[in-house]
């Protein structure tokens, strides 16, 4: 498998992201190097799983990082493959539901993470929302932000997302981000641009929106289904949910969908001004 690495010099000096990537291997995805930040005390009694989304990574998360640090808990980010430090597969064929899904269960296993709150966002829930039912022993707490189970079933939302991004075969990362959050640092617009130095560096942008489960026998939907279906009845983790609501695919209708799904979620409305949702466990 044809793979690219981001020249390392791309990621120095990030804003507010001091911490080094660690990398782990496996046979079961050729190889291939997956990032990861791994800070905190393994022995602590929390572990944070926090997984980003599409076209984002681990900087993602931030300003986040250090409040789960200051609460005494490790915290595991890692940079989905090609994206962030990890490898790039420069074939978008390569990029395939099973195998992202693979390489993070092989994490788990090989960092031997227990006690874990599960934080997704975006492709972070596809994949992530996965791993309880197939780790349940692992996993304790939820945190959700705007995202769902790819169980088959696509909005226009999400149709209108896909024909842009299909659209455009070298897209401008760093701009996405700024039209989303005007208030970005120069800085960090070039964080996010940071993995992606042109576009033979972009084939995950390119094959995610595509890989999206649309129809029932899609690669990861029957899956996703049965995922769904176990927080239903086997989940009794704590839970927590925050919705942005100015997310156009993954927004207020479907994350309160997502919620009615789950058991233990409550809900309580805060940040009217800010334009959120947060949901807390009942």
């Amino acid at each position: 498998m044809e793979a690219l690495v981001t020249p390392p010099e791309r990621f120095r000096d990030l804003p507010g992201y001091p911490w080094p990537a660690r990398y782990w291997r496996s046979d079961a995805t050729a190889q291939l190097a997956l990032a990861y930040i791994d800070e905190g005390r393994h022995d602590a009694e929390h572990t944070f799983l926090c997984l980003h989304g599409n076209p984002s990574w681990s900087f993602l998360y931030r300003k986040m990082i250090p409040v789960f640090l200051g609460s005494g808990a490790r915290v595991v980010a890692p940079d989905l493959l090609g994206f962030g430090r990890s490898d790039k597969p420069v074939n978008e064929a390569d990029h395939r539901f099973d195998r992202h899904r693979t390489s993070l269960i092989g994490l788990v296993e090989a960092l031997d993470l227990r006690k874990i709150t599960l934080v997704v966002q975006d492709w972070g829930g596809l994949f992530g929302l996965t791993l309880p039912m197939a780790l349940p022993d692992r996993f304790d707490r939820l945190l959700l932000m705007n995202t769902g189970f790819g169980t088959g079933e696509v909005t226009e939302g999400f149709r209108a997302w896909r024909a842009f991004s299909n659209s455009r075969p070298d897209l401008d990362v760093g701009a996405l981000f700024r039209r989303g959050e005007p208030t970005l640092s120069e800085p960090e617009v070039a964080a996010y641009d940071a993995p992606f130095p042109d576009s033979r560096y972009k084939a995950a942008l390119r094959a995610f929106p595509n890989l999206v489960p649309d129809g029932a026998d899609a690669p990861g939907a029957q899956l996703s289904r049965q995922a769904l279906e176990w927080f239903g009845r086997s989940w009794h983790g704590e839970s927590f949910m925050a919705i942005g609501l100015k997310d156009p695919v993954m927004g207020e209708t479907a994350m309160l969908s997502l919620r009615r799904a789950i058991s233990s979620m409550a809900a309580a409305r805060s940040g009217e001004s800010s334009g959120s949702w947060l949901i807390s466990p009942a």
